[in-house]
Order: structure tokens, then C-alpha cells, then sequence
């Protein structure tokens, strides 16, 4: 997540949607006063190698938190999957209305393969021949409304300026980049982009009770942005 005063916008990350990438990027234009979240250690070092600055801002007591910036002093802590609903709660009504906001959201049933091959490799090699169907069924897979859906939105209703689709990831960059008014193009680093090996169709992967269990828990996502398998 990051909140970026230079440029006025905010940006919540969402999972299985490229959002380290992207927030890997974005860092690169953040000034010295910006809030940047901490990512996993292997992601921070990719951001590192690059000389973007890393977290920064994040963790605020009731003695340091700015009066301009919040709407009360105490204690609080912004972290990397952190929803609008939090957030808002937090800022002033004028810096979230004046911010633009926005994040990103994926076909449901690729974002549970790319969840299924980032999971098993944290697995031992027993452990991975887990099946992706057993998989499934773990219901794991909850957690990505928790990281998608209720993310963007409060009380169902989006609350955030735009929501970009990562099928049309390379136009939408554009789009970011004319919309923040950046100095240079975002450009997106392979952060956690190597998992799956596999690049099996969607349509491949799932069985038909399985693909009624995707668009059952993901029905609004479906509706709102018109996903198919």
C-alpha cells in the first residue's frame, strides 16, 4: 500500500493482481513524506536493487501522527494489504477525497490458480503434490476476497476512484501514468511472477462443480467487471 502526498493518490493493494510489482514501481516516485508499506523480504530486496526507496512512514504513534494528515492522534499502522475502509477511518475526509485511489482486479478463477502455485511453492516436495483440486477445497481461497473484493469496497459499494483490470494491465499502466501525472513510465519488475510454471488454461484446471464454487464466492466481482472462465 501506498499513500503518496508528492503526487496525491493512494494505492491499495489487492492479491494475485501483480500489486508487489506495481507497488514495487510506484515506489520509485515517492518522496522522502510518502507512506510505503513493507513487502516480503525477497520482494523488498528486488526493490532495493533497483534504488526505489523501501518502507517508509508507515507506523505512526499519537505524538507523531499529523494533525493535517488524520482525523485524531493515536496510534495506528498501515500495512500492505490494508482495506479503504481502515484507511478512510484514518485519513481526513479532504485528503481522501482529494486523493485519487485506485487498485487492481483479476479474472477470479486465474487468481485462484496464481494463489494455488504460489502456495505450493512454500511447500516441500511431498507436501506439492497437493492437488489443485484438494487445494480448492481448503478453502484458502476466501482469503482473496478478504485481499480483493472488500479491499476496494465498503459495505459493497466501491469506494475507491478506479479499479484497473489486470487482463489489461500494459494499457491501464498508461492510463496511471497520465492520471498521476508521474515523471516517467511505470515500469514493472518480475516480483512474484515466477510460481507458476504451469500456464494450463483456466478452462483446464477446473472441474464444472469447481467453477460454480469460483463464481459463487466471487459473484459480485463477476457482475461488476463481466469475468468468464
Amino acid at each position: 500500500m501506498i499513500i503518496s502526498h508528492k503526487y496525491k493518490f493512494i494505492f491499495l493493494k489487492t492479491a494475485k493482481t501483480a500489486g508487489t510489482s506495481l507497488e514495487i514501481a510506484l515506489s520509485r516516485f515517492c518522496g522522502e513524506n510518502d507512506i510505503i508499506t513493507p513487502i516480503v523480504e525477497e520482494d523488498e530486496a528486488i526493490r532495493k536493487s533497483l534504488g526505489y526507496p523501501g518502507p517508509q512512514n508507515y507506523k505512526f504513534l499519537p505524538i507523531t501522527a499529523e494533525k493535517k494528515l488524520f482525523k485524531e492522534p493515536k496510534s495506528m499502522t498501515f500495512y500492505n494489504h490494508i482495506s479503504a475502509r481502515e484507511i478512510r477511518s484514518w485519513l481526513h475526509d479532504e485528503i481522501w477525497d482529494e486523493y485519487y485511489k485506485f487498485c487492481f482486479e483479476r479474472n477470479p478463477w486465474e487468481r485462484v490458480i496464481s494463489l494455488y502455485y504460489h502456495y505450493i511453492s512454500y511447500l516441500t516436495e511431498e507436501e506439492k503434490l497437493l492437488s489443485f483440486s484438494d487445494f480448492i477445497n481448503l478453502d484458502l481461497i476466501t482469503g482473496l476476497r478478504q485481499w480483493g473484493f472488500n479491499i476496494y469496497t465498503i459495505n459493497n459499494e466501491i469506494v475507491v476512484n478506479k479499479v484497473y483490470l489486470y487482463e489489461n494491465l500494459e494499457a491501464e499502466l498508461e492510463n496511471i501514468f497520465l492520471q498521476l501525472n508521474l515523471p516517467g513510465k511505470i515500469l514493472l519488475p518480475r516480483a512474484k511472477g515466477t510460481y507458476r510454471k504451469d500456464k494450463k488454461s483456466s478452462k483446464i484446471m477446473f472441474n464444472q462443480k469447481e467453477i460454480e464454487k469460483i463464481a459463487q464466492l466471487f459473484e459480485k466481482e463477476i457482475k461488476l467487471f463481466g469475468y468468464k472462465i
